[in-house]
């Protein structure tokens, strides 16, 4: 991919291959677990959310002077990578990237599920879209279903007090004179 022109050069930026193909093993998964669809999603999952600052000690928040870098418990190869990315945020031709704004992280805007060269979106967007996905299957799996529940609200007054059995339970729990939870009389 064609970099911008900068000092009146543009680089040339390559990603390492573009196809990794790995056969994932039941081995791979803790305790021997069955290999399904969907421990193979949990897995790619876990590791696909993870943030810059998990993967490589960057920040969580933005920083507001480069000299706060140095007081920070982070991997020299983050702070390289933190200080490049606010050289280049100083740069006039790069002003609309924003990059000393994101340089926590790593002058990436955004997560990478969000954003492609031909796609760009938000998480709250790719949420909304799933949970409109999610109703209509419900709607589509309850279809046909002509099932109704009919709710009765009457109420019959069905007395005060004990019953006759109840008032035989309450009398056979009441302590034996003499026993550990007699009343006291004094």
């Amino acid at each position: 991919m064609d970099g911008p022109v900068i000092d009146g050069r543009a680089p040339t930026f390559t990603f390492g291959r573009q196809l990794d193909v790995r056969t994932i093993r039941s081995a791979d998964f803790d305790s021997g677990q069955e290999l399904t669809e969907r421990a193979v999603a949990s897995y790619i999952a876990k590791y696909a959310t993870k943030g810059a600052e998990t993967a490589t000690g960057a920040l969580d928040r933005p920083l507001k002077f480069l000299a706060e870098l140095a007081q920070l418990d982070i991997s020299d190869h983050a702070r390289r990578l933190i200080r490049t990315a606010w050289a280049l945020g100083a740069r006039k031709e790069l002003e609309d990237l924003r990059l000393r704004a994101w340089a926590h992280m790593l002058g990436f805007r955004g997560h990478f599920s969000t954003k492609s060269r031909r796609y760009s979106t938000t998480l709250g967007a790719l949420r909304a879209a799933r949970a409109e996905w999610r109703r209509a299957q419900a709607a589509a799996a309850t279809e046909g279903d002509t099932g109704t529940t009919l709710v009765v609200s009457h109420w019959v007054f069905a007395g005060t007090g004990l019953s006759s059995a109840e008032a035989w339970l309450a009398a056979s729990l009441e302590p034996a004179p003499g026993t550990e939870g007699e009343p006291i009389r004094g």
